[in-house]
């Protein structure tokens, strides 16, 4: 029997990207891990987080916890999002775009990660400026976080939905 059985979630876990860092110490050097993690339920509910441990199955179970508590409710506008937007955190920058149905997701790992744990099936992606895996999940946490649905746009602005729409 396997030493670290999980039971099987309910969401789709993806790990974006392994770190080992070493430590010099006295005796020699010190490994560590850490474990950039993406949750999602395919729905429209999508949770990044950072686990570190000194081992990889360690890392990997607290980057799903850290997921888990940091999860947020993205507005889909059937297949793909409702309009354009950039993200950005740090140095990275996500420009994300409605893609019509049948385009599939066309985005590089750490970005595909996220939108496809959010269940987003259309979506052209490009990262800007950093290619970082942390800078960039958290780019397209916060692209994601700025989609507004048009019942939204309609009652900031005090119109119809229809008027926004066309």
């Amino acid at each position: 029997m396997p030493r670290f059985e999980r039971e099987q979630s309910e969401y789709i876990e993806k790990v974006v990207y392994l770190n080992r860092v070493s430590k010099t110490v006295k005796g020699g050097r010190v490994m560590k891990f850490s474990a950039l993690v993406v949750v999602g339920d395919g729905k429209g509910k999508v949770g990044y987080g950072l686990g570190k441990a000194a081992e990889v199955p360690e890392a990997i179970r607290k980057g799903i916890e850290a997921a888990k508590k940091n999860m947020i409710t993205v507005y889909l506008s059937g297949s793909t999002v409702p309009h354009e937007t950039i993200g950005e955190a740090g140095a990275g920058r996500v420009l994300m775009k409605p893609a019509a149905p049948g385009t599939g997701v066309i985005a590089g790992g750490a970005v595909r990660a996220v939108v496809e744990a959010a269940g987003i099936k259309d979506i052209r992606t490009k990262c800007l400026r950093s290619n970082n895996p942390n800078n960039v999940v958290a780019a397209a946490f916060q692209g994601l976080k700025n989609m507004r649905s048009p019942e939204e746009v309609a009652r900031i602005r005090g119109k119809s939905v229809e008027e926004i729409v066309g």
